[in-house]
This record gives C-alpha cells, structure tokens and sequence, in this order.
C-alpha cells in the first residue's frame, strides 16, 4: 500500500519530477525564509532615515537594544528597577520586512540630546514648519492594534508610540502601511528615558497607557509603572487640560492606579472612580475574551488641572 504522502501525489497527479515537498522540507523551507526575514530586519537597524533633521556636526543614534542591566550604565539618572524585561521575540516575515521599508519613515532614533521632541516633530504637521497636530504618547502599544485603530480615526493627532518589543513594532508598522497612516511614529526604546530625555514639559495632549503588566506577584510590585514618582513626570510633560488614560484588566492594579492616580496634586479624576471605556479606545480580542469569561476591564481618565 502506497505511504500517506504517495497517495497525495496519486491523487493529485503529480509525477515524480513535481513531488509535492515533504513536511520536513516544509518546515525547514519557513525556518529559512524567518531566517532570511530577521536578516533583511538586522540590517536596516543601523542608519535609519526617520525624517527628523539630524543636528550639525551630530550623528544619528542607533536604537537602543541592549539588555536592561546594560544600558543603564550610560543613562544620566539611572534607574534601579524596570518595569518590562526584554524577551527575544519571534518576527514573522512581514514584520521584518515592514521594518526594514517603512522603519526608515517611522520609527525615531532614540536621543537624549533632543530634549524637545515634539518641536522635532513639527515639520510632520505640513508646509510651513507649523505643528497643527495634537500630540499623544503610548507607552507600550504592543502589536499596534489600538494605536492603528485611534491614529485612524484621529487623524488631527500625533500619536508618539514606545515599545520595546522589535515583533510589536513590525506589526505596527504593518498596519500603518495598510491604513495608510501619517501620523504615526514609534521609540523602540524605555518609555521612561523617553519621557525624562526626550519630552519636554507641557508638551503633551494626552497619554495612553494601555493594559501595562500587572506584575501579580508581591515582591514585584515594585516593578509596575504606574507609581507616584513616575505619574508626577507624566503629569508635568501634560499641556494644561492634557489627559491621561490608563487601562488594565488586573484588579489589585487598576485599584493601585486609581490611588496613585488620585494622590497626584496635578491631576484630576474625570469621573467618580473609574470610567467608562471612551469610545475611541477599541476591544482588542484578548479583552472581548477576558469579558465573555467575566473578568472586569477598568479604565481611568485623569485631566491636568
């Protein structure tokens, strides 16, 4: 009796000169293709053009990629704890080649000599050098769904995105493609360096900050974002009536925000505890499951006094 992949080829009428490939010689064929993706993805790391004016006599940083006990040794103020821990990540072809093409438009070099980033933003709002746009950064936007779904109906906004996981960012990368977003860019780097290093005070119209890891365990308590010290640089880089706009399905998180996000002098509760979900803030596919299952989903909207 013939073997299950000789049978295939009976039935298909393939001759012996067009054999179908074998499961082993699949696999190792989409191994060699991821290989050939993370390559191309390698080497348009280094020099991108990201349509910011590059400074005189000043070279053009690469992003930052390396391990978190590494890369604090050459920041000003170093921080003890971080709040993610950077994974390798598994990059589908796509992905790569999103950020081998369009990361040269969209993703900005990390750079602690540009204290303003929003003013080196402004060229993007047209003729004129004018910044017409609203500005708003997300800190870690995970694969870009939201980002992409907001910046699409906000096309009036700067949406400023930080993630640190390179995957996320190709598939960011991939919807702005698609959608055909302008006003989109993305910092593949610690959104809190960005923050101190790169945003200038009063510059914001808004952040979103969207299902952060909860760190469950107690002893990691200390590594959630959201804590006092970090809310007060969030609430300075808020322009006056600036809002910022947390969301976690974590209950003992979500009850720490609402503490630490109401025992910030300035900011102000735009609602009686939580809020409702804004509209603009789509349900991604993890949270409609979470919701059919009963697990609660809290959003917190804060405003600048």
């Amino acid at each position: 009796m013939p073997g299950r992949h000789a049978a295939r080829l009976l039935a298909t009428g393939v001759g012996a000169a067009q054999a179908l490939p074998l499961p082993g010689q699949r696999q190792r064929a989409r191994r060699a293709r991821r290989a050939q993706g993370l390559a191309v993805a390698a080497q348009a790391r280094g020099g991108r053009d990201t349509g910011i004016p590059a400074k005189r006599g000043g070279t053009r940083h690469r992003r930052s990629m390396t391990p978190p006990e590494d890369s604090d040794a050459h920041v000003a103020h170093p921080r003890a704890v971080r709040s993610f821990v950077t994974r390798a990540g598994r990059m589908t072809v796509g992905q790569a080649r999103a950020l081998s093409e369009l990361g040269p438009r969209y993703v900005l070099p990390y750079d602690s000599n540009t204290p303003d980033l929003i003013a080196a933003c402004a060229h993007l709002a047209g003729a004129g050098g004018q910044n017409h746009f609203k500005t708003v950064l997300e800190i870690g936007f995970g694969m870009g769904q939201a980002t992409a779904h907001i910046a699409a109906l906000k096309p009036d906004t700067l949406f400023i995105g930080c993630e640190v996981h390179e995957p996320g960012v190709g598939a960011l990368l991939k919807l702005v493609d698609a959608l055909q977003l302008a006003n989109v860019r993305i910092l593949q780097h610690d959104a809190v360096e960005v923050l101190r290093h790169m945003i200038a005070p009063g510059t914001l119209d808004g952040i979103h900050i969207f299902f952060p890891d909860p760190w469950p365990k107690k002893r990691h308590h200390k590594r959630r974002l959201i804590q006092p010290a970090f809310v007060h640089e969030l609430a300075l880089r808020l322009a006056p009536g600036g809002y910022l706009h947390c969301a976690t399905d974590w209950q003992p998180y979500a009850e720490q925000m609402l503490a630490v996000l109401s025992g910030e002098p300035l900011l102000a509760n735009t609602a009686d505890g939580y809020a409702p979900r804004p509209d603009y803030r789509p349900l991604t596919k993890f949270e409609l499951r979470g919701l059919r299952l009963g697990h609660g989903v809290w959003d917190l909207v804060f405003r600048k006094q």
